[in-house]
């Protein structure tokens, strides 16, 4: 697939360059500065278009799957095909090893693991190398896996349809105001691990109270993998902006 869509291997090694040069110049808001962000971005936007484009001609819905490490990304994805009916693959993004896509292929699903080295997000330009690797015929929805990260994966734009954000129990009722952008960015935002609830002091309606304060369109689910009530209710969710996107 892409034969003619124009990108190449070097273009990854110029984008590190770039994504280097970004995170590492302490002027973040001098002009020379924000012309490579505005670069990097105008870049990575037009190759999310073009992943889109893959995803929709083969009647595929992708969901991006952004938080911060341990909130139960994989752990979800290992267990929602139990669930719901909708064939699904999943794109993982980890600094290093294979073990997310490892512990997925062992149940069946098909995984693809895209180790970013020292980047701490996913870029459309990594999802589409991804696509090469993945099947889309069979499948009704596509996952992006993205990297434990509540900053920088919100800024970019992977080609996916919805983002889904993940927010565990154990992690504390404050992230979403600490972490503004990420929840803004959200279609959906899922409080995990939620059979841990009586062990952890956590406001599940001061979670909710913010994300309606930040995004008023975004809905909230209280999920847990050993409750099959919730993971319903994800499946419902999910089967139903997959029929927007049919």
């Amino acid at each position: 697939m892409c034969k003619d869509c124009g990108c190449s291997l070097t273009h990854d090694e110029h984008h590190q360059a770039e994504h280097h040069s970004l995170h590492t110049n302490p002027q973040l808001n001098d002009q020379k500065t924000l012309s490579v962000i505005n670069k990097i971005l105008d870049k990575n936007d037009q190759q999310a278009q073009h992943n889109r484009a893959h995803f929709e001609a083969g009647g595929v819905t992708a969901f991006n799957l952004m938080s911060s490490p341990g909130s139960g990304k994989t752990t979800l994805l290992e267990h929602l095909h139990e669930h719901i009916d909708l064939n699904y693959a999943v794109i993982e993004g980890d600094l290093e090893t294979s073990r997310d896509a490892d512990r997925l292929t062992a149940k069946g699903i098909n995984a693809y693991q895209i180790q970013t080295g020292s980047a701490c997000h996913l870029d459309a330009f990594m999802v589409h190398g991804a696509l090469h690797h993945i099947d889309l015929q069979p499948l009704d929805i596509c996952f992006v896996e993205n990297v434990g990260n509540l900053v920088c994966p919100a800024s970019y734009d992977v080609g996916t349809h919805r983002n889904v954000v993940l927010l565990s129990v154990p992690e504390g009722d404050d992230k979403v105001e600490k972490y503004p952008v990420m929840f803004r960015r959200a279609d959906l935002v899922l409080i995990t691990k939620y059979d841990l609830l009586p062990h952890f002091d956590f406001n599940p309606d001061e979670v909710k109270a913010q994300v309606r304060k930040l995004n008023p369109d975004a809905e909230v689910i209280t999920l847990s993998v050993k409750d099959s009530r919730s993971m319903a209710d994800l499946a419902r969710w999910l089967e139903r902006h997959q029929l927007e996107n049919c």
